[in-house]
């Protein structure tokens, strides 16, 4: 993981990969707790988004992929909240159902029942949890929205995604707004474009 300083005092930007959201989602407490890490690093929800979503948000398009109605987004433009439909990894799907039945979650009644802190105090605490379970310390400094940040790298610098369509399912409004994720390519990037081209 990569630490980088920010100008507020006591916060700090946390570039994860894949691996150390693996190691978040075996640290949660709960199904629910790892239900949240996977709505934030997986589908690209924001803390106060995560409450919203609901099992009769969930739709599957005529090719056979999920989308997750997010009922009030935000609205980068500042023209206040707008619906929707983040991409739904099929894994992920699975992981909602699973969770929808086991804590019997009527169809309109949402997946986690908290408040936008509650979600963020969830994050904190389970980062925490990983940074005891891994000794690294660096877990500490995971907020929740760190695992959207990886949401986003994953798909424009790991997986070079077209950037209107990460702006559509992510809810960014602008590619001033998308710009912040296309930070420095993670080593994996970089070693298979020298690879790609033959150095």
């Amino acid at each position: 993981m990569r630490l980088e300083a920010t100008a507020a005092e006591n916060e700090t930007k946390v570039w994860l990969t894949d691996a150390e959201i693996a190691e978040l989602r075996r640290a949660a407490a709960s199904y629910r707790d790892d239900v949240i890490i996977q709505l934030g690093a997986r589908v690209g929800l924001r803390a106060f988004e995560i409450p919203q979503v609901t099992p009769s948000g969930v739709s599957e398009t005529d090719s056979g992929q999920y989308r997750l109605r997010v009922p009030e987004g935000k609205d980068t433009t500042g023209n206040g909240g707008k619906p929707r439909d983040a991409y739904l990894p099929a894994d992920v799907e699975r992981s909602l159902q699973q969770f929808q039945n086991a804590e019997n979650i009527a169809p309109r009644d949402p997946f986690v029942e908290l408040t936008e802190r509650g979600v963020r105090a969830v994050v904190k605490r389970t980062a925490e949890a990983a940074a005891d379970a891994t000794g690294d310390e660096d877990f500490q400094h995971v907020s929740s929205h760190d695992l959207r940040r990886r949401f986003a790298q994953r798909l424009l610098v790991d997986e070079n995604m077209n950037p209107r369509v990460v702006m559509q399912v992510g809810g960014w409004d602008s590619f001033a707004a998308i710009e912040p994720y296309l930070n420095a390519p993670t080593p994996e990037v970089v070693d298979g474009a020298f690879a790609d081209v033959g150095l």
